[in-house]
């Protein structure tokens, strides 16, 4: 199904106006069009509507593309803005795109019109596409550096590229004190070996989880740590890196190891009890 592009048309001149709109409709581009040709017009009509993309006389009685443009970027929009002109010498088009125009085109050369309406809304849908992927890095950048756990980016040989403030709390390193660095400076050196196998295990693209590990904290101390670490894909799916994210398991650690003991002080309980049990009862009376 074809979809109806808006299109403010801002042209003083009705036949010029009829053959723009025939060069859409015979370039295949369905439009609904609505002409205006003064700043008052201009002005209401971006508030009251939105567009898809606008064409505009360079010259107009009263006022001209600039100060259309000024209405455009104050109104912030960022559809195709495209300026189809009687006369244009190259000097006045190349001040006009410097100003915010996306494209240009002489009325007598109007065949150019669509390919570059064409041409402006893919790199318009192209702008839209970017600015939400940016919206979405940032956001996805606002959890990660947010969240209570610690997230941290690396390469394939361990070099720390991004390090979130839980990393931060839980190890006690900075970001600056870490970015550059081997994430080795974390592992005990006795655990040294648990760094290739998880290297091995991504390079196969298998992700590692729930590891139980230990850590070092910049004081020195120790932390056990429960860690999960998933493989980082290019755009051509090459694993370039890993993205580890770890919790203190220590206080989880510590439950653990305080229901053992519990465990073992009944059993140990128990055990005496039945042993006592057990043993034959000492006679009181002697016999003579």
């Amino acid at each position: 199904m074809n979809v109806e592009y808006r299109v403010l048309l801002v042209e003083d001149s009705e036949d010029d106006a009829f053959l723009i709109i025939r060069e859409l409709q015979r370039g295949g581009l369905p439009v609904n069009v609505e002409r205006v040709q003064t700043a008052a017009s201009v002005q209401a009509a971006l508030r009251r509507k939105t567009w898809d993309f606008i064409i505009c006389d360079c010259v107009l009685p009263g006022f001209d593309a600039q100060a259309v443009l000024a209405l455009y970027h104050q109104a912030g929009l960022e559809i195709p803005f495209v300026i189809v002109s009687g006369k244009m010498g190259e000097e006045h088009a190349v001040e006009m795109l410097k100003a915010g125009a996306h494209e240009y085109v002489v009325k007598n050369n109007l065949a150019r019109l669509v390919p570059a309406v064409n041409r402006e809304l893919r790199a318009a849908q192209e702008r839209r596409i970017h600015k939400q992927m940016e919206a979405t890095q940032a956001f996805l950048a606002s959890v990660v550096q947010s969240s209570n756990d610690s997230i941290i980016g690396t390469t394939m040989d361990g070099t720390v590229l991004s390090w979130n403030a839980g990393a931060e709390r839980l190890y006690g390193y900075t970001a600056s004190e870490m970015v550059g660095r081997s994430v080795t400076v974390l592992i005990p050196s006795f655990r040294l070996g648990e760094l290739r196998e998880i290297a091995e295990k991504l390079s196969r693209g298998e992700p590692v989880e729930h590891f139980e590990t230990v850590r070092i904290r910049k004081d020195g101390s120790a932390v056990d740590v429960s860690v999960s670490i998933s493989p980082i894909r290019d755009g051509g799916g090459r694993i370039i890196g890993a993205s580890s994210v770890a919790y203190d398991n220590t206080r989880r650690k510590q439950d653990e190891n305080d229901q053992l003991a519990l465990l073992q002080d009944l059993t140990s309980a128990i055990a005496d009890k039945e042993a006592r049990q057990e043993r034959p009862k000492e006679n009181p009376e002697r016999e003579g």
